[in-house]
């Protein structure tokens, strides 16, 4: 059995409880949060203080961290990481590069396995981009995200100084989508692909102009794009906006010879984000364990990983029944 340690417990830990039960070869140790543990409505089971986590140290073999990108993740991953195995969902693209060195020369000094930036994007659509780039060269690749709600974006949001509670919705251009699917060679900007809705809940006596512009400017996350920013009450977000949906399509428009069109499309439509993202989570965290078993220490990210080491098939019968 892979013993399991969720650390963080939001909408994504949740998730990964739901995951673990569907996987009878991973048990779960605890759930580990910074609240107060009895203040913690888990789905079963048992809640600790962050506190505790090293005291359970013989007992873990990979931790899954569920905290945000923004600012959880960079602080977090590093420091858990010089004592387990670790799994983290870090969804910042341009400081990917940055994140995964730190957490590499950690992980290797400490003989750890971290998997980074995994779930759909960063993940399984990073793998898509990859595959589609390497078997058609001649092309372009474009992502298109949603329509549905971002957890890393609506978290940034969140963490704004007097926003009380908010929702990111992330919309893409399906006209521009019809049109590269019938051929059309666009050269498209971040703009042209996706606009963002924002609904925000503010705090009492917070300065909403002040906070409509972080908003529209902050990098990584809105300056890109055309944002709308709506503030509701705390009742309209919990009423209208509280589901987490979401999806999106990779699709890699190429040529195999100057008159020979070929198209690649990679698409996910999830009624659940999080439970979603919490389900790789969970796959790649049995890799990290059988990668630090394999001696194969230091961070890894979804380009690094076989196939192989996702499933708690063995590689015989997935070669009988699967390839």
């Amino acid at each position: 059995m892979i013993r399991v340690a969720i650390i963080g417990y939001g909408n994504l830990g949740r998730g990964v409880e739901f995951a673990l039960r569907q996987n009878p070869d991973m048990e779960l140790v605890g759930v580990f949060t910074r609240r107060a543990p009895e203040a913690v409505e888990t789905q079963g089971a048992t809640a600790y203080h962050m506190n505790d986590l090293l005291a359970k140290k013989g007992e873990i073999d990979v931790c899954i961290l569920c905290g945000g990108s923004a600012t959880d993740l960079p602080v977090q991953t590093p420091e858990i990481t010089h004592h387990f195995n670790t799994v983290d969902s870090f969804d910042t693209h341009a400081k990917i590069p940055e994140h995964f060195a730190k957490v590499d020369q950690i992980a290797k000094e400490n003989n750890r396995v971290s998997v980074i930036s995994t779930g759909w994007d960063p993940g399984l659509f990073s793998l898509n981009r990859l595959y589609a780039q390497s078997i058609l060269p001649q092309g372009e690749t474009y992502t298109f995200w949603g329509k549905g709600v971002s957890q890393g974006h609506s978290d940034a949001l969140r963490r704004i100084d007097g926003i009380a509670d908010a929702t990111q919705y992330t919309i893409p251009n399906t006209e521009v989508i019809e049109r590269l699917k019938a051929g059309e060679a666009l050269t498209l900007t971040t703009r042209d692909k996706h606009l963002r809705e924002c609904f925000i809940v503010l705090e009492a006596g917070a300065d909403e102009a002040r906070i409509r512009e972080e908003i529209v400017t902050m990098p990584n996350y809105f300056a890109d794009y055309d944002t709308t920013v709506y503030v509701i009450s705390q009742e309209e977000l919990n009423q209208n906006h509280k589901a987490a949906p979401h999806g999106g399509t990779v699709l890699h428009t190429g040529i195999t010879n100057e008159s020979t069109k070929q198209v690649i499309e990679y698409n996910l439509q999830l009624e659940s984000n999080p439970e979603f993202t919490a389900s790789v989570l969970v796959a790649y965290a049995r890799a990290a364990v059988r990668l630090a078993n394999e001696k194969q220490f230091g961070a890894q990210t979804v380009f690094d990983i076989a196939p192989k080491y996702l499933s708690p098939i063995d590689v015989e019968t997935l070669r009988r029944e699967l390839l």
